[in-house]
């Protein structure tokens, strides 16, 4: 099990609330140093078309930010490193600049359609991709390459995995369309027939 994220999300004030409400904490003791990504979470990353980043700017107000791509665009590199391509966008770069001077960052990837979800923990760091095309090389998807501005990095320190009951399933267009493509050929194949009154 994953201790690290628990250690530490579960501040004193965070067991100060939890005693209020549960008259009990969830403290915890003897967490690992980090928690290494294992096979079921790189498989989760691996299949995800999107997540949301948090990060934090220099006056202390968070920021979270949609990213999405691909599936399988936010790479596993090893157990405790994550990567990505950041293309040209509003050109507002507010995550650039947070991690510029407070490197700590959240993700949030969501399965809607499976109902779960995986929080993660992490040090980011951000490259300029003109001055390491072999790494957009290696990162980027082949046909976006020329509009990667920057790559991210994450130290993964720790991630938890949450529990689905209140996850509202929700399907892609993609995925709806899978369901409905049979649907909709018996429904041509039904009104090719002629009628017989």
């Amino acid at each position: 099990m994953a201790t690290k994220y628990l250690d530490l999300t579960f501040t004193d004030s965070v067991c100060r609330a939890q005693q209020q409400y549960y008259g009990r904490t969830g403290a915890i003791t003897g967490a690992s140093e980090r928690d290494p990504l294992g096979q079921a979470e790189a498989g989760f990353i691996a299949a995800r078309d999107s997540f949301y980043l948090g990060s934090i700017s220099e006056s202390g107000w968070p920021y979270i930010q949609h990213r999405g791509g691909p599936q399988g665009f936010l790479r596993v590199i090893d157990e405790r490193t994550l990567a990505f391509a950041d293309y040209k966008g509003n050109r507002q770069l507010l995550t650039t600049g947070n991690v510029s001077v407070n490197d700590r960052v959240a993700l949030f990837l969501m399965d809607y359609k499976n109902r779960a979800r995986l929080k993660l923990l992490g040090h980011a760091r951000v490259e300029d991709a003109r001055v390491h095309p072999e790494l957009v090389a290696q990162i980027a998807d082949s046909k976006m390459r020329s509009s990667v501005e920057r790559l991210v990095f994450i130290d993964v320190v720790s991630f938890d995995w949450n529990c689905p009951k209140h996850i509202t399933p929700l399907y892609s267009m993609g995925e709806v369309e899978e369901v409905m493509g049979p649907l909709k050929s018996r429904i041509a194949e039904l009104e090719g027939q002629p009628r017989s009154f």
